[in-house]
């Protein structure tokens, strides 16, 4: 008998699984759920290639963070195969000047093709918390 993995289950899986790998963080670990021809966009536009580079950028932002799953949703595209997956929830954690926090929105979509991660395009609410911080909001949070 031949068991046939959901495509949608699978994708969904390698996402968190990628993601679990991301936070440690584990950049080495993360890259195994990537293509080759991976990209990585970033609020703002900031793109990158791989997880070692994105783990380097929030370095440099956040003294350490995590990711709280809300909910991992996806869809497959029955024309391409890809399964379009969107991982929502809270970043939590704390700031290079080691002020906590814990509702800060992130919104991450993945494509998932051929049981890899070709693109993720990453969504946050820390520019704008940054920005209240600086006193530079346009606007309270």
């Amino acid at each position: 008998m031949d068991v046939k993995t959901d495509p949608v289950d699978e994708a969904k899986a390698i996402v968190e699984a990628y993601l679990e790998r991301s936070m440690v963080p584990d950049p080495e670990g993360a890259a195994t759920f990537v293509s080759k021809d991976f990209q990585l966009t970033f609020t703002g536009g900031r793109r990158f290639s791989g997880p070692a580079e994105s783990s380097a950028f929030n370095a440099k932002r956040y003294a350490w963070v995590k990711k709280k799953f809300l909910r991992t949703d996806a869809a497959l595209d029955s024309r391409t195969g890809d399964v379009h997956v969107y991982n929502t929830g809270y970043l939590y954690g704390e700031w290079k000047d080691g002020t906590g926090f814990e509702t800060n929105r992130y919104m991450d979509k993945f494509v998932v093709r051929g049981g890899k991660i070709v693109a993720t395009d990453v969504w946050n609410d820390s520019a704008e918390i940054l920005l209240h911080k600086a006193g530079l909001a346009e606007a309270e949070l």
